[in-house]
């Protein structure tokens, strides 16, 4: 099947399901590229301060109020936030809600073969959460 008609037919829990998985690559790429002689537990430690919910919803929300997404993604990012779905103990149901909004959208991007445009949100989301966690 093609990819943009699949992006149709995909539920958007689905399209979150493949941004995850596409986020966590690169989150994992930055973490050694910075931190190259960390141990493993050391790196996924530093991962999960870039996938935990929390994380994803500032950035998404900083994309949003920058303007830097499109009236398309923006929509997604909704269709994805207001999707019923159950936030883990350990994160608040708000941004749990941001958070499965921002991978529905990567995952969106993926399947309508967008995958530069997928890329460059995804490098300005690690770009936002790396400076907020350095001001800290």
């Amino acid at each position: 099947m093609e990819e943009n008609k699949l992006v149709n037919k995909v539920g958007i829990l689905s399209l979150a399901f493949m941004g995850d998985a596409a986020y966590e690559d690169k989150v994992r790429a930055h973490v050694i590229r910075k931190c190259p002689t960390l141990k493993v537990n050391e790196l996924h430690k530093e991962a999960v301060k870039y996938v935990k919910a929390s994380a994803q919803a500032y950035a998404v929300l900083e994309l949003m109020k920058q303007e830097q997404l499109s009236e398309d993604e923006v929509s997604v990012v909704k269709r994805g936030r207001n999707h019923a779905s159950n936030a883990p103990k350990n994160a608040n149901v708000a941004e749990y809600k941001y958070a499965t909004g921002f991978e529905a959208l990567l995952g969106y991007l993926y399947f309508s073969s967008l995958t530069d445009r997928m890329e460059e949100i995804i490098d300005k989301s690690i770009e936002l959460i790396n400076n907020c966690l350095t001001s800290k």
